[in-house]
């Protein structure tokens, strides 16, 4: 996968320079010694450059051949099925679990050619990923431990733009979920007629993650603190109890 390999003319010696540079930045600015939130990126950098240095993982998250030969017919050859499944591990014979779920990263906007890029390419490949994935859970025994959240960041203007296109809308969305305790065969809440902002059982985001975090086992309520060490609940929202 690409977003797993380095770019083309960058080796692993570019990779150990750059870090060099980093590292001595760093140390100039002294900021990492003052700042706990400096430490966490750090950290994190550590782990990302972790992905694409060790081929022998990048092996084990991206090699379909360990799949049980049944479930990959359910899977559409193409890139956007590939990302959007990951790949399963196979030990002892049979499947261990889903290691990595990778997001699509193309574009995804849909502010020209609206229709005839849903119906040739989106919607298709949409409806076979995520139809294969649940398929390939429930099959594994896995479906009600794992939560599939399905969503984006908002919805697209009610209007038809000039380009044959739909623009960004945040007032109105729609959030699939499936698994992991959520109750299957049932839609909530509805949009007025022109899908323009909520109807009946209007829900704001916060709601939506209470609901993924009581799926979690997680209460709403639970406190966290943040690396400066302010407390926070992890949702101000309520979980959607007619899905739980």
């Amino acid at each position: 996968m690409d977003e797993l390999s380095l770019p083309p003319g960058v080796d692993g010696r570019r990779i150990e320079q750059r870090q060099e540079v980093l590292n001595d930045l760093d140390a100039r600015s002294r900021l990492a010694d003052r700042l706990a939130s400096i430490k966490g990126m750090s950290e994190f950098q550590t782990r990302a450059r972790g992905f694409v240095d060790l081929s022998r993982d990048q092996e084990s998250l991206c090699s379909s051949g360990g799949e049980p030969k049944a479930a990959r017919p359910l899977r559409a050859d193409d890139l956007w099925s590939k990302r959007a499944l990951g790949s399963a591990i196979s030990g002892g014979g049979r499947s261990l679990c889903y290691r990595l779920l990778l997001s699509w990263n193309r574009r995804l906007g849909h502010h020209k050619d609206n229709f005839s890029i849903l119906k040739d390419s989106r919607l298709p490949h949409t409806d076979q990923s995520v139809s294969a994935l649940l398929e390939d859970l429930s099959d594994r025994g896995l479906l009600q431990e794992t939560l599939v959240y399905w969503t984006g960041d908002f919805g697209r203007t009610p209007k038809v733009n000039k380009d044959a296109g739909r623009d960004h809308w945040p007032p109105c969305q729609t959030v699939l979920m499936a698994g992991g305790g959520i109750r299957g065969g049932q839609v909530y809440g509805s949009s007025d007629p022109s899908g323009a902002f909520p109807h009946d059982h209007p829900l704001r985001p916060d709601d939506i993650t209470a609901t993924v975090f009581q799926a979690l086992g997680l209460h709403p309520e639970t406190t966290i603190y943040d690396q400066l060490g302010r407390p926070m609940p992890i949702s101000a929202g309520k979980a959607i109890s007619p899905l739980t």
